[in-house]
């Protein structure tokens, strides 16, 4: 039996060549669209899950009440790790280590070798508490001696020529002015792709306490604790204990400060805090490509349906005498849902032939490294969502075919012929309406990137590089600094203490309206002629200089400071700030140093002469030459070392990568839903042409005109598209506005994008049907009118 179900089957297809391929064409571009967003989805949710205390790995949070309310941050003390794994019995482990955005670039030296690493300062405990495997040593042991230091695989490679010579082997290290030589106590596997924290090499936590000195629990601490609860902890009366674990720690004066826990592998996909309450992350842009998943997938079913049911009125006499000669319902009905599974697998086959096509191109739009890999799981799923897209397809042909009455088609009735129209031109108005949706949000998304990459931050972000000291240069800043300067083509050099940008702000406490406040601020550590060599521009006072002697026991606030202090004529003031007596050299106008997404918050500027990133003002029309003088000027300065520099305007912009990778994404699965759409389109004016042959030659026979003809077969289709229009257009107005408040700082909805997506589509639309529609209208009519 389903062999002969399976030949009527494909002879159906191949009877109806046009029609197949149509459909064949929607379903697998459907399918290929659906299958990449899903191996990107599984990728965004396995992030961190490879740990084998993943159940019970944790981040300690903290929650810092201020004056708008409640930031949340992961900015721990130092010594918090060992404390909680001291007092709290809940806890089975513990560690500690510095943020990995805080040294991207350790200089090392092995031999007459010379790299550049990723590097983290973490604690003994760090490798049991986290599963990075080791080839190398034992996870219990290689951070215990401050002397040692863990390297991945691939910087053993580049320092020692493999990985089974690295352990034993000297590697000298340097931070800013520090220097120090370790032993190599093991090598661990590169750090696994989907994992949120990338590192290349791992140094004892003690080591980084020795360099800034931390003797006591310093509350304000800028650290990073993670642990492992022991089996059979309660998270939420753990976190109750927690959350006034501070006030006892420091005695009351942090009480207003609350520590919690964060499931370490919710971080990536759930980071985002909104006073004090988790309020999405990156999980927002997974659901969000999941959707157009579905509905990318539901566009290709929908063109199925509708071709079939458009080719209902050819089948509806062999259905009658299926069921004249004994078939029953439920017979037809598997009949056709087999036609439907049929091409849904055969599209399949093609689809799976598209993705790995597209993939390399896929990766590099989304920054990954996907694979299509055909395990157990990853098999199941492509099943799974083939036979969903094929019931999905099949099902309503399937039952609106088998549910005519055999004698009323035997005699030629149509039943429910204007119930099937209506529902073809519902599913058109359906897939319509989400390619307005798509076009709409497209356009918003790059206008809105194009927005913010173009206004001004409040500093001259162009032209401007920068490059983190080593060798010999932290210990003779001024020295190097005035050596730039003197180059061809420098407008302005300086350097400070990491970067402009990314850096999150900490609680400081200062002593003002009578009592004492913790603020929120982005503190900025600088050397003389920083504010000129970035541009920033000073709102009241001055900037630091040497012509006034010292200027260690002065700062300078950005005017979101002083409005939060509520300071007036700051300049000159002598405050209590951050444990010092500080007098307020000026107040710099505000400027962006986060992202748009972000309103301009506090920030202050102290001198400091310890810097580990310069950065240099060059002028635009000599870029080129100007970094090889740079360049020249370092290998002498600096012998051995490689001058690795940044543009500051590629941060700025990096700052914006997740919008652009949806934007771009968003583009290609749009140009995908429409050409899907126009495909059923195309299909359907194509038969309607072919039912209305014998009109339409009588009605040229009587006088109409080539363009009645298009404009009769066209009006139909484009009054869909155009109800479609009226409903897509609201929709995708209210979701955008709600987006673009996503950022403080943003374009305005306009009606010209509105305007310009309806002509788009209606200028799709004709193209699509007057293809068809001026063909059967130049059809010579003798043809359609001879006898038969």
């Amino acid at each position: 039996m389903f062999r002969n179900y399976l030949k009527i089957a494909w002879r159906h297809l191949l009877k109806n060549r046009r029609f197949t391929l149509l459909n064949l064409i929607g379903l697998s571009t459907g399918l290929a669209g659906t299958l990449l967003i899903c191996l990107w989805v599984y990728d965004e949710g396995s992030f961190d899950h490879f740990h084998k205390n993943d159940r019970h790995l944790f981040q300690v949070m903290e929650n810092v009440p201020h004056e708008k309310g409640i930031t949340t941050s992961p900015e721990t003390p130092a010594l918090l790790a060992a404390t909680l794994k001291a007092n709290m019995p809940e806890v089975a482990a513990a560690t500690v280590s510095t943020p990995p955005s805080w040294f991207p670039k350790i200089a090392l030296t092995a031999g007459d070798k010379n790299s550049k690493a990723a590097g983290i300062f973490a604690g003994a405990d760090y490798l049991q508490v986290f599963s990075y495997p080791l080839l190398q040593g034992n996870n219990q042991q290689v951070l215990q001696d401050k002397n040692s230091i863990v390297i991945s695989a691939s910087l053993a490679q580049t320092l020692f020529g493999s990985v089974s010579g690295a352990v034993g082997k000297t590697i000298h290290w340097q931070l800013d002015k520090f220097k120090k030589a370790s032993i190599v106590s093991g090598v661990l596997e590169n750090t696994p792709a989907n994992s949120s924290t990338r590192f290349d090499c791992l140094l004892p936590f003690d080591v980084f306490r020795e360099i800034m000195n931390i003797t006591a629990m310093d509350p304000q601490g800028p650290f990073y604790t993670y642990l492992v609860t022991k089996e059979g902890t309660d998270v939420t009366a753990f976190n109750a204990k927690l959350s006034q674990y501070m006030t006892s720690l420091t005695k009351g004066s942090t009480s207003s400060r609350q520590l919690f826990l964060e499931r370490y592998s919710d971080h990536y996909l759930h980071g985002n805090y909104e006073n004090g309450v988790q309020a999405g992350g990156r999980i927002s842009y997974v659901k969000l490509f999941s959707l157009i998943s579905l509905f990318i997938l539901l566009i290709a079913c929908i063109n199925f349906v509708n071709l079939s049911t458009a080719q209902s009125s050819g089948r509806m006499k062999e259905m009658g005498i299926r069921k004249t000669i004994g078939a029953n319902r439920a017979t037809l009905v598997l009949q056709y849902l087999g036609e439907s599974m049929l091409l849904t697998f055969l599209s399949l086959l093609v689809a799976l032939m598209l993705v790995t096509l597209l993939l390399p191109e896929f990766n590099q739009i989304t920054g990954k490294s996907l694979s299509l890999s055909f395990n157990t799981g990853t098999v199941a799923i492509i099943l799974a969502i083939a036979l969903a897209t094929g019931l999905l397809a099949g099902s309503y042909p399937a039952f609106y075919l088998s549910g005519f009455h055999p004698l009323s088609v035997l005699k030629g009735k149509m039943p429910g012929s204007p119930g099937q129209l209506l529902a073809r031109k519902g599913l058109v108005v359906f897939q319509f309406t989400l390619s307005v949706l798509f076009m709409v949000a497209v356009i918003t998304v790059y206008r809105q990137i194009a927005y913010v990459q173009h206004r001004y931050p409040g500093y001259d972000k162009d032209n401007v590089v920068y490059f983190d000291v080593e060798g010999k240069v932290p210990e003779k800043i001024p020295d190097f600094l005035a050596g730039i300067k003197r180059i061809p083509g420098v407008e302005n050099a300086s350097a400070m203490v990491g970067n402009v940008l990314g850096a999150p702000s900490r609680g400081c406490s200062w002593k003002g309206r009578g009592k004492d406040e913790i603020i929120l601020c982005r503190p900025f550590q600088v050397n003389y002629d920083m504010m000129e060599t970035l541009g920033l521009q000073m709102a009241a006072g001055r900037s630091f200089s040497r012509d006034y002697g010292t200027d260690n026991n002065r700062i300078i606030f950005n005017e979101a400071a002083i409005r939060a202090m509520g300071i007036e004529n700051p300049v000159g003031k002598v405050i209590q700030f951050d444990g010092s007596q500080l007098e307020i050299a000026g107040v710099v106008k505000d400027f962006h140093f986060q992202s748009m997404h972000e309103a301009i918050s506090p920030a202050f500027f102290r001198l400091d002469m310890v810097n580990s990133t310069v950065m240099v003002k060059i002028k635009g029309e000599q870029t080129k030459t100007t970094l090889a003088a740079l360049n020249h000027f370092y290998q002498q300065y600096n012998p051995g070392f490689a001058f690795d520099y940044k543009f500051l305007d590629e941060d700025y912009q990096a700052q914006y990568i997740a919008e652009q990778r949806v934007a771009a994404l968003s583009k290609y699965f749009t140009i995908l839903a429409i050409l899907i759409s126009c495909l059923g389109l195309f299909g359907l004016v194509a038969f309607t042409a072919e039912s209305r042959r014998k009109e339409i030659s009588i009605r040229k026979v009587l006088g109409a005109t080539v363009a009645n003809v298009v404009l009769m077969l066209s009006g139909v289709f484009l009054r869909s598209v155009l109800i479609a229009i009226g409903i897509g257009l609201p929709l995708a107005w209210y979701g955008m506005n709600r987006w673009l408040h996503s950022f403080v700082y943003h374009m305005e909805m306009g009606a010209g994008v509105l305007l310009l997506v309806a002509g788009a589509i209606i200028g799709v639309t004709l193209l699509t049907v007057s293809f068809q529609s001026v063909r059967a209208a130049l059809e010579n009519p003798v043809k359609s009118l001879k006898m038969e």
